[in-house]
């Protein structure tokens, strides 16, 4: 098996979002977990960040006893009861292989990059496999936090539940949203209401919910922070969004790959993210999909329909 290569058009980039990060999890476990980290290779001293000093040591000999996800951060926990924490940046891939060799299976919408200059760490597996991170914008980053240290960890503090998790439903949801004077679509992108959610897949649940991203958060939730109708609709939407996402093998937008090297086609699946100006695709609506800039990024919506 062996992981896509990222494309290195800049106007391409953007950041993971969980069901992309959840692809590439789901491709790395059989590969990692279970096996002993024989020796790495740090060809840098940093990536978006500086590598800490004893990296190395304390992977080399190490085994990956599993292989998780919190938020959009891979968590690969190990024997000897650290967590190396990873982030994919905005180019960030890996390729599974068993040396200079390899070759990546699949047919790809999007040129990737060949330059193995870019595979910045190496994971020398003992199955025989080596695990090349390689990110040319280099604004990925690796961390290794002691397990008993993690809930004090800053990357990591203050999340929200996760979106597929058991805690995450519309009770909880309303109860974050009461009294938010904020947009909804702001409040879906903080972290700290619920982890993982990004751009692409807020547009997409807001539009299957048949929601404004204009509306006050606080309005899916009942005076005493009850959840209404729009809280339930607004937790089956984004539900839904994210595990066809997953099923999909994530939006795969130039920069993210499957990890067997094919490439995931739900953003033809897209409702109405990037399609500024075409029908809007709820039956009988008429409507037509306008973008709008909203704290800082682009929003694609159907006014007519989502209210």
């Amino acid at each position: 098996m062996a992981l896509s290569r990222p494309s290195l058009k800049v106007n391409a980039a953007k950041m993971p979002e969980l069901p992309e990060v959840e692809t590439v999890r789901r491709g790395l476990q059989p590969v990692m977990e279970g096996v002993r980290i024989m020796r790495v290779e740090a060809r840098r001293r940093d990536l978006r960040f500086p590598f800490q000093k004893d990296f190395v040591a304390r992977l080399e000999g190490r085994v990956v006893t599993g292989l998780g996800r919190r938020a959009k951060y891979l968590m690969a926990d190990l024997e000897s009861g650290d967590v190396l924490i990873m982030h994919l940046g905005m180019s960030g891939s890996f390729r599974v292989g068993k040396g200079e060799g390899d070759v990546t299976p699949g047919a790809f919408h999007h040129a990737r990059s060949e330059d193995r200059a870019h595979d910045h760490v190496v994971f020398h597996m003992a199955s025989g496999a080596v695990v090349s991170f390689n990110d040319p914008r280099r604004f990925g980053y690796m961390k290794i936090v002691a397990r008993s240290e993690l809930d004090s960890e800053s990357l990591l503090r203050g999340l929200g539940p996760e979106p597929l998790g058991n805690e995450f439903n519309a009770a909880m949801l309303a109860r974050a949203c009461a009294g938010k004077k904020t947009s909804l679509k702001a409040a879906l992108l903080d972290q700290r209401v619920v982890a993982g959610l990004g751009n692409i897949y807020v547009c997409e649940a807001l539009f299957r919910a048949h929601l404004s991203p204009k509306r006050q958060a606080s309005t899916i939730a009942t005076k005493a922070g009850l959840p209404n109708d729009r809280a339930e609709r607004l937790v089956d939407a984004i539900h839904s969004v994210l595990n066809a996402a997953i099923k999909a093998g994530g939006s795969s937008l130039r920069d993210h790959r499957q990890t067997d090297g094919e490439l995931g086609y739900f953003q033809h699946s897209f409702q109405v993210y990037d399609r500024e100006g075409e029908k809007c695709k709820t039956p009988r609506c008429g409507g037509t999909v306008k973008r709008f800039t909203q704290n800082g990024r682009s929003t694609f919506w159907c006014p007519k329909c989502q209210k």
